[in-house]
């Protein structure tokens, strides 16, 4: 959600902003814009609504010369998507100017106290009252801008990532932070920001993640200085940033999200080199290692996320509380954090999330903490808020991910609570030790026979043309098998704009059934498992309605397979590891059918990759 990125030092800013630009877009976004202090003195903003191309084609015949700038991708909360509303924002003289993720809370308080002293304001948004009362302070008390920056955040009530530059210090940016993302790179006479990582690995690999409450002090050829909100120097923690320039690229691929789903089989033994023995017989997680007695101790665990990560959470449920005997709920982040929830001291709370920034799953983290509970964190971005905030955890090591639609990494996440499920239940004794081998090894295995279901991606895109039409889809699985007939649903509606829905098979009866008629697409999930006779029970009713059934079924099917109108093979896989396999052929029916439709696959309408504000 929203990007930023900044540059001071010897090079032409522009393109390496415009760069970094496109590397956020996959965080979503509606219009864009960029603020550059040239040779001369002069601070010159450019920003258009729409995509960085339109950006990039209004600035061909302006100034773009300066070696110091900050840029920004908006996704807009306050005030619609416009040229107008776009950041960066000027102050009223047009000294200093600003770009901001997050939102600010009591803006329009502020906003009239400023309009009281002759402020005049040119947006909607609740940045550009930022800047204003930034600015307004500096002249009131006759501050330098780092000593108003930080009386300015005093005041405010909200999350924020911001960057402020001024006109007549052509040599500084300030850069300061709060439940929103925001890191440093460290170059060789120059200093990078971005959002994460993806637009500064191009030229640095050490970085600085800025702590909550930070403020930066980035000046040309002087060491980076970061100060707490109250002015204390803070201890540079210099990390080194371990990503591919490949992995944020296409690599030939039409879309990120097609890029993506091929990569799970490589992700995923990335996701388990090291975790899993070469034998095959053994899990080891670090964190298991180091906080035994905790998790082995844990009254219960309570899983926090949301959207995919949920969907992965309910899968975990199933996996913990089979394997390990310990009850499991898992709750929607955004509800847990505003409710009384009961949890403390002996509880063990598992954070899901893929960015690490999800401001939701953040602050329950926080709520969870502070009453005790042991914090678990299962995230992907190394280095982000929610690892740094947890007890302990697991990263899931798929690489970036920057389609908007999680795909490799709702497989990863799933990948990392099975080896958790794993590895306490073999420490437990809840797991017999046969059951246990046959997992590893099957688990072990699961690249390979995702590999096997990627061949069918021609079969796919076949099938997607047939479907387009549908206005509306309903996919059915039970057991392991309904978490992903509610992760199909969700990626068919983000990318295709098609309403759907997921249920357990079950559940039809009591309401769903109504539907379903010859212009309703039903996908079920109906491999040979515990409940195989009772979901053909439910396709027959189905058929008998004139429904239109694509089956996920096992290899070899012979009775599904002659009823359904589409059949899907998957590989033979132990039912507690079928999510694993199963939801690739909805990721790639969900992929094609937007494909067909013309959508943009990797940046929907209306989505962000990380929600980093309410």
């Amino acid at each position: 959600m929203c990007g930023i990125v900044g540059y001071i030092g010897k090079k032409d800013a522009f393109p390496i902003l415009i760069k970094g630009l496109r590397r956020l877009e996959y965080r979503g976004y509606d219009s864009a814009g960029v603020a550059l202090i040239n040779q001369s003195g002069e601070l010159n903003v450019y920003k258009s609504k729409g995509k960085v191309d339109n950006l990039c084609e209004y600035c061909n015949d302006k100034d773009v010369s300066g070696c110091i700038g900050i840029a920004h991708t908006r996704w807009a909360t306050h005030g619609e998507p416009s040229s107008r509303n776009a950041h960066p924002h000027y102050s009223q003289s047009h000294n200093l100017a600003i770009i901001h993720n997050g939102i600010i809370e009591n803006y329009a308080d502020i906003k009239e106290k400023l309009k009281t002293k002759g402020i005049q304001f040119q947006s909607d948004t609740d940045t550009e009252v930022l800047v204003q009362l930034i600015e307004y302070i500096m002249v009131k008390k006759n501050l330098q801008l780092l000593e108003a920056v930080q009386l300015a955040l005093f005041q405010v009530i909200g999350a924020y990532a911001i960057a402020v530059i001024d006109k007549r210090v052509p040599d500084q940016i300030i850069a300061a932070r709060k439940q929103s993302p925001l890191v440093v790179g460290i170059g060789d006479d120059e200093f990078f920001l971005g959002s994460d990582a993806s637009p500064i690995v191009e030229y640095t690999d050490k970085v600085v993640y800025l702590e909550d409450g930070n403020i930066a002090v980035i000046r040309r050829n002087q060491e980076l200085h970061v100060l707490s909100i109250l002015g204390e120097e803070q201890e540079l923690e210099v990390n080194t940033v371990d990503i591919d320039l490949g992995q944020i690229e296409k690599g030939g691929y039409p879309h990120f999200m097609l890029k993506e789903i091929f990569e799970q089989p490589e992700c995923l033994t990335n996701c388990m080199r090291g975790r899993i023995n070469m034998d095959a017989d053994h899990v080891t997680l670090s964190a298991l290692i180091d906080y035994r007695r905790q998790m082995l101790e844990a009254n219960r665990v309570v899983i926090v996320a949301c959207g995919t990560s949920w969907h992965a959470g309910l899968i975990g449920k199933q996996l913990i509380e089979t394997l390990c005997r310990i009850p499991v709920e898992v709750e929607y982040a955004s509800e847990f954090r505003y409710r009384n929830p009961v949890v403390g001291k002996g509880d063990v709370v598992i954070a899901i999330s893929q960015s690490g920034e999800t401001a939701d799953t953040l602050a329950a983290v926080q709520l969870a903490k502070e009453r005790g509970a042991f914090i678990y964190g299962v995230c992907n971005a190394i280095g982000s808020s929610i690892p740094r905030a947890t007890n302990t955890g697991t990263y899931i090591h798929v690489g970036p991910e920057i389609g908007v639609a999680s795909t490799k990494a709702f497989t990863g996440q799933v990948t990392v609570l099975t080896m958790i499920a794993l590895a306490l239940g073999e420490t437990k004794g809840t797991i017999d030790r046969d059951e246990y081998l046959k997992i590893v090894k099957g688990l072990s295995e699961i690249p390979e026979k995702i590999r096997e279901v990627l061949m069918n991606n021609e079969k796919v895109a076949d099938l997607a043309r047939t479907f387009t039409y549908a206005h509306n889809f309903l996919y059915l699985g039970r057991g392991y098998s309904y978490p992903v007939a509610l992760e199909g649903a969700l990626k068919l509606k983000e990318i295709s704009y098609i309403h759907a829905e997921g249920y357990p098979a079950a559940e039809m009866k009591h309401g769903p059934i109504a539907l379903i008629d010859s212009d309703m697409p039903v996908v079920v999930i109906a491999t040979h498992n515990a409940m195989y006779e009772k979901v053909l029970s439910n396709i027959q009713e189905i058929k008998a309605r004139q429904g239109r059934v694509i089956a996920l079924v096992s290899k070899g099917d012979d009775t599904i397979s002659k009823i359904a109108d589409e059949v899907i093979e998957l590989p033979d896989v132990m039912e507690c590891l079928e999510p694993l396999v199963a939801t690739i052929p909805l990721q790639l029916l969900a992929y094609h059918v937007a494909v067909c439709k013309g959508k943009n696959v990797d940046q929907p309408r209306n989505l962000a990759k990380s929600v980093t504000v309410e």
